[in-house]
């Protein structure tokens, strides 16, 4: 799915947040000023598009930092459930926990969802580079997992150039 020029978010300044990871260390938004940072929301630890998508991403953590780049996922899942699903996949970045839909809310990822005519909260899989003086400079919305991380190296090349 290509990148969504028309969302809101878009230029803006992104939304501060502090959250903790899955060793209970405290993660910042304003960390991460001066260099990139690709933030993605995924609705669940241990589900199969969660996975592959933590997978990918942790495949191509070189490639992604050798041009400046952080990567952080955020999903509501607690932290030992991140601990967990972190050790499994070995992965190579934070995953920080919000139980409490604040940071998914003000990234506008907690969206209503249907699934087999019920519908619930959620978080609409979503994925956002932020540049080094903290503007959202991109935005995927509805991401498919498949090829996903292959477009995030893409645009992060394209607006470092």
């Amino acid at each position: 799915m290509n990148v969504n020029q028309g969302d809101p978010m878009l230029g803006l300044k992104a939304p501060e947040f502090c959250l903790p990871d899955m060793d209970k260390k405290e993660i910042c938004l304003k960390d991460f000023m001066g260099r990139y940072l690709v933030l993605y929301f995924y609705p669940k630890d241990n589900t199969s598009g969660c996975t592959l998508e933590a997978k990918m991403f942790n495949e191509d953590i070189e490639k992604i930092k050798k041009m400046d780049t952080d990567v952080i996922g955020i999903s509501p899942d607690s932290r030992d459930s991140h601990q967990k699903f972190s050790q499994k996949l070995d992965l190579s970045f934070p995953i920080l926990s919000d139980p409490d839909h604040t940071v998914l809310t003000s990234y506008q990822v907690w969206k209503e969802k249907k699934m087999y005519g019920k519908t619930y909260m959620g978080v609409e899989r979503s994925t956002f580079i932020i540049d080094e003086e903290g503007v959202i400079v991109a935005v995927w919305r509805k991401v498919k997992v498949n090829g996903h991380v292959e477009d995030v190296i893409s645009r992060l090349m394209s607006l470092q150039t």
